[in-house]
């Protein structure tokens, strides 16, 4: 049996990664920037419609709620025709060591398809959040059933639980990284009603260098360079 939540208020700027591509996907084919705008709006009819309350943020922000339909359970989200989750982390080198994660997962279930040679190269953005009620999972009394909220590949206490929060209007979760060595915190923003600004606040740039059991990770502003070695369910700093 789950125990009863408990909400606070919170605040605090969270930041997510995603592909660099996002900036230059369509670069390479147009021959102009008019062209290239162009090209960009036509692709966007393509695309399911950004939900009302998330018309008025950035793209990046918004994407995550515009995807109805999901194709895996998530941490929180479910399968299938479900509202979207915001997944990012209180501090970059949390959301590199997620995103690094993912990436091996990729790699083992595609065990035919050979490393990239290149490193890739990401965007770390962040974005202020203030909401009245938050689930804290890392302190007590939801601390003390920790097992239910860190297993690695079992979500169903997570899924339910998200489900109870949003039905009494919870719009973020803090929880602990299952991936990042230390278990530093993640954030899951349930609504877009939880973001303070429509546009990013900062951002950084990281590459990935994906080698046989570890990942090397760098960043030049602020100058950060890092390596990931692979654990049964988590990352490990070498």
């Amino acid at each position: 049996m789950q125990p009863e939540l408990q909400y606070k208020p919170y605040a605090n700027e969270v930041w997510r990664l995603v592909e660099a591509q996002h900036v230059v996907s369509t670069t390479k084919l147009v021959d102009s920037g008019e062209e290239q705008e162009l090209l960009e709006q036509i692709l966007e009819t393509t695309k399911p419609p950004v939900p009302p309350d998330c018309q008025h943020l950035h793209y990046l922000i918004s994407t995550p709620f515009r995807y109805g339909r999901y194709p895996w359970d998530s941490r929180f989200r479910r399968m299938g025709e479900t509202p979207g989750v915001f997944y990012c982390a209180e501090d970059p080198i949390t959301a590199v060591a997620e995103t690094v994660w993912q990436r091996k997962i990729f790699f083992d279930g595609s065990p035919g398809t050979p490393l990239p040679k290149e490193p890739g190269t990401y965007t770390a953005f962040s974005v202020s959040v203030r909401v009245p009620l938050v689930i804290d999972l890392t302190e007590p009394p939801m601390s003390s059933h920790v097992a239910l909220w860190t297993d690695p590949d079992d979500y169903h206490a997570c899924l339910d639980l998200a489900d109870r929060a949003r039905g009494d209007g919870c719009e973020l979760i803090r929880y602990s990284s299952v991936r990042h060595p230390d278990g530093l915190a993640n954030i899951a923003v349930l609504t877009c009603r939880a973001f303070e600004n429509s546009n990013p606040a900062q951002t950084q740039t990281w590459h990935l260098f994906l080698r046989p059991g570890r990942t090397q990770v760098r960043c030049e502003h602020p100058k950060v360079s890092l390596e990931f070695g692979f654990e049964e369910t988590r990352l490990a700093f070498v």
